[in-house]
């Protein structure tokens, strides 16, 4: 019996569809067996890659961890080990960007399993149509009835929206984030929205956005958090929440939300390595990702199950209503050390928005961790 080890993050729709998933492999090959551990969050967000890799077989991880595993030798180059017509599939098949994201150097290090971006939620039963431009959910926001998960690391992944529709994408230089007038006026819409929401908005994650709109009356509307589908589906919250696109801005063009999802790869430590392969080609394999993973939960990475009907209809269009925004969506550098920037410069926006800084000292720590971080370029 071959016993793999496998992580992921602790929610419904990382944990429980890989545990699924891996029990129905285990069904199917009985000589590999698959534990699983799972890890916070916050956690998944900022926790080195190559460490995982030292006791996990199979490891659930977030795109922007690529460099900085691939720079450590941590994980297992796939294209050597999976048929081409299978990764050209995954590639034609990608929502978005999520394949290429787990792609670097000419190497493909991961199988995108895991398709998100930062998407509209609301309550049908409280509001009959979301805001659509970004004037009217400031309106709404003043009357106490919208919620942002402004945590560190989710304020960072609002700002880059923001300066995306001001103009400029981040990290075009190796000296600065953005240029001081596109980050200041990022920083001041962004503060806008955040101050006219409830304070609680700052110590919440899209998982406790969701699960407080879907549990109270309070809340009708969250502008952007990464979607989860758990929640468009009956039975699984108090209420279900529906989900769209980005709100409109002044000159008609909708925000630009940043890429997130995961994708499974393989620990180079692994003495089980093909095993291991065997698993993740399943699980990214089309009919595993609109039958069990997504039944058991997921929130799948291949195309064919976004557009299914069946799964749609099992989630209140949550799929095709958000496929858009997750096809422009901004990616994230992958550079080892980015992890860093990401963590430092989220707690930097967080700061800012908490009334702990000013808008330009928020923008000189941010330009300083950024070049700081570019010192573990290999």
């Amino acid at each position: 019996m071959i016993t793999l080890r496998g992580i992921s993050w602790d929610h419904t729709r990382g944990f429980v569809s890989k545990v699924a998933t891996g029990q129905r492999f285990h069904e199917l090959r009985p000589d590999i067996e698959i534990v699983w551990e799972k890890r916070s969050l916050q956690q998944f967000a900022d926790f080195p890659v190559p460490e995982l890799a030292e006791k996990f077989d199979v490891l659930d991880i977030d795109h922007p961890s690529v460099g900085e595993a691939m720079a450590a030798r941590a994980l297992v180059p796939l294209d050597d080990l999976l048929p081409a017509g299978f990764l050209a599939d995954q590639a034609a098949n990608s929502v978005g960007a999520s394949h290429a994201s787990y792609r670097i150097d000419g190497s493909q290090w991961a199988l995108a399993v895991d398709a998100a971006t930062p998407v509209s939620a609301w309550r049908p039963d409280l509001i009959s149509h979301p805001p659509d431009s970004w004037e009217e959910l400031l309106g709404l926001a003043r009357s106490g009835r919208v919620a942002v998960p402004a945590i560190p690391v989710d304020s960072l992944m609002h700002f880059y929206p923001l300066c995306l529709w001001l103009g400029e994408a981040p990290f075009q230089s190796l000296d600065r984030v953005v240029s001081g007038e596109v980050g200041l006026a990022a920083l001041a819409m962004l503060r806008d929205l955040v101050s006219a929401c409830p304070p609680e908005c700052l110590s919440r994650n899209p998982i406790r956005t969701f699960e407080a709109m879907s549990s109270g009356d309070g809340i009708a509307y969250c502008p952007f958090a990464y979607g989860y589908s758990n929640y468009a589906r009956p039975g699984y919250a108090r209420k279900v929440l529906k989900f769209g696109g980005l709100v409109a801005m002044p000159d008609g063009r909708r925000l630009t939300s940043t890429l997130g999802g995961t994708g499974l790869a393989v620990s180079a430590r692994s003495n089980e390595r093909q095993a291991a392969v065997d698993f993740i080609a399943f699980a990214a394999s089309p009919d595993v990702q609109r039958g069990i993973y997504f039944q058991s939960g997921g929130q799948p990475g291949h195309r064919s199950a976004w557009m299914d009907p069946a799964v749609n209809a099992a989630c209140n269009g949550f799929f095709e209503d958000t496929l858009p925004t997750l096809d422009a969506s901004f990616l994230r550098p992958r550079y080892p050390g980015y992890l860093e920037f990401q963590d430092a410069g989220g707690t930097v926006v967080h700061d800012f928005l908490s009334g702990r800084c000013d808008a330009a000292e928020a923008l000189v720590r941010m330009d300083r961790i950024y070049r700081e971080s570019q010192n573990n370029k290999s």
